[in-house]
């Protein structure tokens, strides 16, 4: 590699994300999920995708959990096998946990299938945070995708633009606030 190669990457792995998706991979990672990464990444923004963002050696929850804390935005694709994963239900919880906008793409699945799967395994604590995460993310307005029917460009962009409508959002309130709370000085 060369050296400005490496000061790009090393710049690029340092930056905070703007987004984090959310997904479940043996479903949605070779779709949706890269295709959105990839997108996002072209206009500049900072999602975050655990294949994409994480190497060997990374404490998978403390970077997981440190970037869901430090995004704006949480991008969550629903699929037919997301629920049987600990690991999405953890991140979906973490994000409504603090408050994160969410933006739910249900890719071949309807909200109202989403149900956590109690296998006797997971502590209590985690079935009701599970439990409770799910419900916030089912009555939140999102996408919906049947991808034997849909387009898949077509959802990426839609998404991207949602993504993006947001961030402007979040921004602009931020920006209200910086100026609510700075004094006026009268001369």
């Amino acid at each position: 590699m060369h050296r400005s190669s490496l000061f790009l990457l090393a710049n690029r792995v340092t930056k905070p994300c703007d987004v984090f998706i959310n997904h479940r991979g043996i479903d949605t990672k070779r779709t949706v999920a890269t295709l959105l990464y990839d997108h996002l990444s072209r206009l500049n923004l900072h999602p975050f995708l655990d294949n994409k963002n994480m190497k060997p050696g990374d404490k998978l929850f403390d970077n997981i959990n440190s970037a869901i804390r430090k995004c704006k935005v949480g991008v969550t694709v629903f699929s037919p096998r997301y629920c049987e994963s600990y690991f999405c239900l953890h991140e979906l919880a973490l994000i409504m946990e603090s408050k994160k906008k969410v933006i739910p793409i249900f890719c071949d699945i309807k909200p109202s299938q989403l149900r956590v799967v109690n296998n006797g395994k997971c502590p209590k604590e985690d079935i009701r945070r599970f439990n409770w995460a799910l419900e916030e993310a089912k009555y939140t307005v999102g996408l919906t995708f049947d991808s034997l029917k849909g387009n898949w460009s077509d959802v990426v962009t839609s998404a991207s633009d949602i993504v993006i409508k947001t961030l402007l959002e979040i921004e602009s309130e931020k920006q209200m606030q910086r100026r609510k709370s700075t004094p006026i000085l009268h001369v």
